[in-house]
This record gives structure tokens, sequence and C-alpha cells, in this order.
């Protein structure tokens, strides 16, 4: 096939923001996606100003907000006691602080958004093809594919999630299990008792419940999380009644384990650059794990324009850049995780500590939302 500048391998939401923005400043791109259609497991997302701030600047914000929600708090509880612990006013006082809202949104929305931003900029979308290796050669790369074909471009973009092949040409790791499962379910608001205005993390020992609406408020979007193996029911038990009230919407007929990896120092073998999932997959306890394969798609545009016409320069600022930064996302998650699912004394310590937080203290928030 006719050689491309930009190869991204992957059609989730961190290879089309790559596709998207690269297209967007002017290279010709493909987007190589294993399944024969694209889409997204339909369920819920959050996206902080960190991504709304980006995505204002795709132009891309007013979309996402139509088809999303504006919520007013973040809220968590504890999750048997059902007491209120702290919150984060997400309000205008918030936004202009971050220069962006705070959104939640439908995965598939989100995609789909992205995906005809592609088709507009004229991204070369490929479905079907299943990628088996890259080879970097020179001052280019090659994409090989199980069906035979060979693609040919100046950069390949892994953004293949975080069971990636192209990684493993790079790091040699695995992923890492947290112990824990997940149940989704989205449905028609009204079944459940909860705050339309609110995102709400209930706490509890060893398990949590996050609620949030979508769509504009017409429906509801849920993740239960447990340390398994285990029974759904019977590790809520002790949890209050809007809690286990709430299970019944979940789907029973599948889960997802909880995984991440260890934050790698490399992203980068010649002209092969990794983004998204395949480069910093992270556990949920953030919600920044869409957020941040934004900042990347976003950054690499930024340095492939500021190092025009050297490919080897614009990756390896890309990635002074950005690993860092999603290193301490990456941890900051597992600690996060850790704080959440406490028990005995550990809750105690845990309650007492959110009840008494200064709400106008920004510093657990500064450093993941601000410029």
């Amino acid at each position: 096939m006719k050689r491309v500048e930009v190869l991204v391998v992957g059609g989730g939401i961190g290879g089309l923001a790559a596709a998207y923005t690269q297209a967007r400043a002017g290279r010709g791109v493909r987007l190589l996606e294993r399944a024969e259609e694209f889409g997204e497991v339909g369920a819920g997302l959050q996206l902080g100003p960190n991504a709304t701030r980006v995505l204002a600047g795709w132009g891309l914000l007013d979309e996402v907000v139509e088809t999303g929600v504006l919520p007013g708090r973040l809220v968590f509880r504890d999750a048997v006691s059902a007491e209120e612990l702290t919150h984060l006013d997400l309000g205008p006082e918030f936004q202009r602080r971050y220069h962006g809202p705070y959104v939640v949104a439908h995965r598939s929305d989100l995609h789909r958004i992205l995906l005809r931003a592609c088709e507009r900029e004229g991204v070369d979308l490929v479905k079907g093809v299943s990628v088996e290796r890259v080879e970097t050669v020179g001052p280019g790369a090659r994409v090989f594919c199980v069906d035979g074909s060979v693609h040919e471009g100046d950069v390949v973009l892994g953004a293949d999630g975080l069971q990636s092949r192209l990684r493993a040409k790079i790091v040699t790791d695995a992923p890492v299990e947290s112990g824990f499962v997940a149940h989704r379910g989205t449905f028609p608001a009204g079944g459940v008792d909860i705050n339309p205005d609110e995102v709400v993390a209930w706490l509890g020992p060893d398990c949590h419940l996050v609620q949030y609406p979508l769509r504009q408020g017409e429906m509801l979007n849920q993740v239960a999380v447990f340390r398994g193996p285990g029974d759904l029911d019977a590790a809520f038990e002790r949890c209050c009644d809007q809690v286990r009230g709430a299970l019944s919407h979940l789907w029973r007929d599948r889960h997802w384990n909880m995984l991440d990896r260890a934050p790698a120092t490399s992203w980068v073998d010649g002209r092969l650059a990794l983004v998204g999932d395949a480069a910093h997959p992270m556990l949920q306890y953030l919600a920044q794990g869409a957020c941040q394969a934004l900042e990347d798609a976003q950054v690499l545009a930024e340095q492939s324009v500021k190092h025009a016409g050297s490919w080897d320069d614009a990756l390896a600022a890309y990635q002074e850049i950005r690993v860092p930064r999603t290193a301490r996302v990456q941890a900051t998650a597992r600690v996060w995780g850790d704080i959440w699912h406490v028990d005995g004394l550990g809750r105690t310590l845990r309650n007492e500590l959110m009840r008494t937080r200064d709400l106008a203290d920004h510093r657990y928030t500064d450093w993941l939302y601000g410029l």
C-alpha cells in the first residue's frame, strides 16, 4: 500500500486521538484497527479539565458536552454508613481555576466523535487488520500484518491498548493483576436513587461503587469493583441499602479484571512510539485513562510540529515530557485504590481525614488538573 507519514495501530480513543491530531497538523495518516467495525464498550468515562481543555483546543468539546453531563459535584461517601466524607465542587470556580469543565460521557459517544473527526481530516481508516509486528528501518518503519499486508510510514504510533503487542519491542514486562474485578452497567435513569448532578464514589472495605449520569441525565452509569474472585453481592453485603440496591442494575454476564503495568522509562524504539494504554496503562481510581491518552496525542502533535523534519527529535521530546507525568498518575492511582478499600482502623483514619479536609485545599487536584 501507499506509504504514509504516520501509521497508527489501534482504533480506540487513544489511537483515534493520535490519528486526528497528526492529520490536523497536515500529515497523511493511516489507522489500522483489528476489529471489523470501529466501536467501544458501552460504559461511561470521566473527563477532567486536563482532558476537556485538550478537546476544546481541538474544537470537539462542545460536541462532547452535548452528548454528556456537566456534574456539579464529585462526592465521596462511606459505602457502609452512607455518610458523605468530602466533595469537590465542579462548578464555575473549579472551571475557572482549571480552564475547563469536568464532563462525564458515554465512552462510545467520545469514540464516535473522534472517529468522525478523523474522517473529516481524511485519515485512512482500515478495519479488520491484525498487526503482527513493526520493524523500524532507518528514517521510517514497516508494519507487518497477519494477512500478509505491509504498511510503510515515517513513524508508527502504537495505540494497541493494555495488552499491546508492540510494547514488547520496547519494554519487557506484563500486565499486573490488582486482585480486583469490575462489573459495569448503563441503564435508563430513574431506577436508582441518585442525585443527577453528582458523580458519587462509595468507598467500602475491599469494594467500591461509582455512579454518575450520562447523556444529559437520561442514563445512569455504574461501576462496582471488589476484590476477587468472589460473588458480587457477597462482596457488598456490609454496605448500605443504597449501594446494595444498585447492584441489580449491573451487567452480570461479564466482568473486567483490573490491570495495569509498572511505569516504563521508554516508549520509543526508532520510529515506533507508544501512546495511551500501550504506553501507560493505569488503574481507574483517578479516572485518567482516556484523559492521559488525549494528553499524549496533544503533546505528540505539538512536538512533531515544533521539531518538523525530525521525527527522532519529536519522539524524544514527547517521551521526555510525558513519561514523568503519566508515571505519577499510574503510581498515584495505585495508592488511591488502597485508600478507597481500607477497613478497620484504616477506614476510621481515612474517613476522619476526608471529613476534616479543607474544601478550599487544592493540593490533590492542582497537579492533576492544572496547567
